[in-house]
């Protein structure tokens, strides 16, 4: 049940990503945030109750909550006009977990390839943070293709793997996640700051007075 949530949460996440780079508008990627949010927070509700309580089941259940509230947040703030700057600074929140789910996954579940996709999740909401909160609009590009280049990476393509059973947790994987997350990630900002338009020289004019209404 929560592999089929991940799949939707490539869908979300496309989306949110083509919202950063300026394709989708604002209220046109909010129903997709909502309905993917709820879902988020459907699942891990159903699932912690139908656990009995086992421990391992409410662990893994409960980093879900961390996305459905996410998206849901997303979804009311394009819709209701709200600033960023609540999401920006939940987003800091969500980075820091997930560095904790990060060791969860290497240490307790043996799952080396999710623990690098866990570290990738704390990138992508750190740079949330960073344009959302802190308001550094200029790595809103950037963070736009991160975050599509992550929708597949980290959750579409990892989820067809688990439902199929074919989802390898062998250290080539994840040492293959690493290496591909420096490469992409570093070449993209380098990129990036190369086709930033650089500001115009200064140019030496009488101060003009700001029209008036």
């Amino acid at each position: 049940m929560a592999t089929v949530g991940l799949l939707y949460v490539g869908a979300v996440l496309f989306i949110n990503g083509l919202l950063l780079i300026g394709v989708v508008d604002g209220r046109a990627a909010a129903p997709i945030n909502l309905f993917v949010g709820a879902l988020q927070v459907v699942t891990p509700t159903y699932l912690i109750i139908a656990s009995g309580g086992a421990p391992a089941v409410v662990l893994a259940a409960s980093g879900l909550y961390l996305f459905g509230f996410t998206y849901l947040y997303v979804g009311i703030g394009l819709l209701a006009g709200l600033d960023t700057a609540g999401i920006g600074w939940f987003s800091l929140f969500v980075a820091i977990a997930a560095l904790g789910y990060a060791v969860v996954n290497f240490r307790l579940l043996n799952d080396r390839p999710f623990a690098v996709i866990w570290l990738y999740w704390a990138f992508l909401w750190a740079l949330f943070f960073v344009v959302l909160g802190l308001k550094h609009e200029s790595l809103a590009r950037y963070t736009g293709w991160v975050t599509i280049i992550q929708s597949w990476v980290t959750a579409t393509i990892p989820a067809f793997l688990l439902l199929t059973g074919y989802w390898p947790t062998n250290n080539v994987l994840a040492l293959g996640l690493v290496v591909g997350g420096v490469v992409v990630f570093g070449g993209l900002f380098l990129l990036e700051r190369r086709r930033a338009p650089r500001a115009p020289a200064p140019t030496h004019r009488p101060p003009v007075p700001a029209a008036t209404a």
